[in-house]
């Protein structure tokens, strides 16, 4: 009985010309998978037309793809066995073509390298075997095809076996099995060759079901990317949908869950699902989308996990396999776009560690950027804290993209996390302040004419109404103590600074980097500057100090879990008087040495 609950996604890669849409094309036909009548209709047409029937026209669905004699995009189809169903990819073997190459293999479970037994290895054989690994693809099968045109030489099988497994050696893969095959005459498809008395090993077919899927993603770790947040109002209806598409794992209603990287802890209330009656669980590969007990701040990126489960990790920057697919090189000092999961976020390449050179696939470690087609191990840095997980653990939370212009550029596979965090916001707040030029006039004389010292204050948290009008109240208080205040809405920071952004998935980034930079400058004036923000994670009340430094940063919570009183911050329950907050900020700035005994 075919199993239905678990397909098995093949992806069939190789050089151009190496016979990939054949082999698919047998697949189909000796498994009786094709709809009935469709192998005797195409075998007509080609009869119509005076054409030599070919396996392959069954996948030549393209025009493009028929004028040109090479696939240029990917070909999905699907085929089945006495043991399970199939999802097979036939990803473009043109060079021009890897990027399509990668998208279609971004999500197998197992792979089909195909070598043409005339022709031999080409440079496409063996990048396409870094790609695969550099995916975390573990199961790879070798078809030596056409070896009915080498007259079913063993030797020639024999040393196509040797020269790819000791390539594949060097990068750390082993080959589950080499099989010599004709797709054009059928042998060790479906059945056993007559032809190849010599081998004694597996078909594909047989091959294809002695693969096992991904660790049955429901048994690991939960794991449900955020991609958006919807709200209702009509009829009195206040839910606040949290959804995504679950890539590991199971949750159930009541479960503990924890966002990260923000941190935030939460509780499943109900699990809604799109013109279906609610669930009480959910599972990988199902999208759908929760409300929580508690109503916090989340945003689209952020990773939904269960609270008593092992967590992804949590890091600015991580050591990566990545290939380079771009015309324009990947180099360090650029910025970049990351995509992971539902994350996105902007990056650079902050250390290349090896890069396997295109052509000659020979190991060049001097080289600081990667080039076209370049394939090799580096640091990505990324500008805000990003979830992950590593490759080897839960593939969709350990796979990344690069995009460059609008454009995918390059890809990779996470490795492991690095402990240099934040290198390139501590690099840019060094040459910041080593440029800086300063007047004539110390803080210590501005503090002396001002009464005060400069101060950056943020207030987050709560009501977002109520959290802007004690911002202004604050301003206005401080100011008729005769007192340097000035507040700044971020609505000012949005437009006022420039609106080009405001569209950019990388919007809120943006928004906090400017209001750090022009923190370090009203603060360096002597300014009590204010603002107030939405909900500031850990991360970004992290980036906001560091980008104030050197001056002094506070921050005023409202709502919050956690009451704190330290240097850096102070926390109200949402229900505490507005005036009384504004007398302990007050008092708050006196201990601190902001404002003397005196102005209060």
């Amino acid at each position: 009985m075919t199993d239905t609950t678990n397909n098995l996604k093949v992806v069939i890669v190789g050089h151009v010309d190496h016979g990939k849409s054949t082999i698919i094309g047998r697949l189909l036909a000796d498994t009786n998978t094709l709809p009935e009548g469709k192998l005797q209709e195409i075998k007509e047409r080609c009869r119509k037309n005076a054409k030599p029937f070919e396996y392959a026209f069954l996948l030549d669905a393209l025009k493009d793809e028929q004028k040109q004699g090479i696939t240029i995009d990917m070909a999905r189809c699907f085929f089945k066995t006495s043991k399970r169903n199939y999802i097979i990819i036939d990803a473009p073997g043109h060079i021009e073509f890897l990027k399509n190459m990668c998208t279609g293999a971004a999500k197998a479970d197992a792979a089909l390298v195909v070598i043409d037994a005339k022709e031999g290895i080409q440079e496409n054989s063996k990048r396409h075997g870094y790609l695969l690994s550099m995916l975390g693809i573990k199961q790879i099968s070798i078809l030596v095809n056409k070896i009915d045109l080498v007259n079913y030489d063993e030797k020639i099988f024999d040393a196509i076996k040797k020269e790819y497994t000791e390539f594949l050696n060097t990068i750390g893969v082993t080959a589950v099995s080499y099989i010599p095959v004709s797709g054009r005459g059928g042998d060790n498809i479906a059945q056993e060759s007559k032809n190849i008395e010599w081998y004694n090993g597996i078909g594909v077919v047989e091959q294809l079901d002695s693969f096992h899927t991904q660790a049955m993603k429901q048994s690991k770790a939960f794991r449900m990317p955020i991609q958006d947040i919807y709200k209702f109002t009509e009829n009195n209806d206040s839910r606040r949908l949290i959804a995504g598409t679950v890539e590991s794992g199971s949750a159930k209603v009541g479960d503990k869950v924890i966002f990260l990287p923000s941190g935030k802890k939460s509780k499943i209330k109900s699990i809604e699902n799109f013109n279906k009656p609610k669930s009480e669980k959910i599972s990988a590969e199902n999208a759908t989308a929760v409300t929580l007990s508690e109503q916090i701040y989340i945003k689209p990126g952020e990773l939904m996990c269960l609270e008593q489960e092992t967590k992804p990790l949590v890091a600015t920057s991580f050591f990566a396999n990545i290939f380079w697919l771009s015309k324009s090189p990947m180099i360090k000092g650029k910025t970049y776009k990351l995509k992971i999961a539902s994350t996105r976020t902007t990056a650079e390449l902050a250390k290349v560690i090896n890069v396997l050179d295109a052509s000659e696939l020979s190991s060049i470690k001097e080289k600081q950027l990667f080039e076209r087609h370049d394939v090799g191990e580096c640091i990505i840095e990324t500008s805000n804290p990003i979830a992950f997980d590593l490759v080897s653990e839960i593939e969709g939370t350990g796979r990344f993209v690069i995009v460059d212009n609008n454009e995918i550029a390059g890809g990779g596979i996470i490795l492991k996390k690095c402990s240099s965090e934040n290198t390139i916001i501590k690099k840019h707040i060094k040459e910041r302040e080593y440029i800086w030029e300063k007047g004539y006039i110390t803080e210590q004389t501005r503090a002396l004419r001002n009464h005060h010292r400069g101060k950056f204050v943020v207030i987050t948290g709560g009501n977002k109404d109520f959290q802007n009008e004690l911002a202004k109240q604050l301003e206005y208080t401080l100011f008729n103590m005769n007192l340097n205040s000035y507040y700044m809405g971020m609505a000012n920071v949005y437009k006022g600074l420039g609106s080009d952004i405001c569209s950019n998935m990388h919007s809120r980034n943006e928004h906090i980097r400017r209001l750090g930079e022009l923190a370090r400058i009203l603060t360096g004036a002597g300014l009590i500057y204010i603002t107030s923000i939405e909900s500031l994670d850990t991360y970004e009340k992290n980036k906001l100090e560091k980008l104030n430094s050197p001056n002094d940063i506070l921050f005023i919570s409202i709502n919050e879990q956690r009451l704190a009183n330290t240097h850096k911050e102070l926390s109200f329950p949402k229900n505490f008087a507005e005036e009384d907050i504004i007398k302990n900020i007050i008092l708050k700035l006196n201990k601190l040495s902001i404002i003397p005994e005196y102005c209060i």
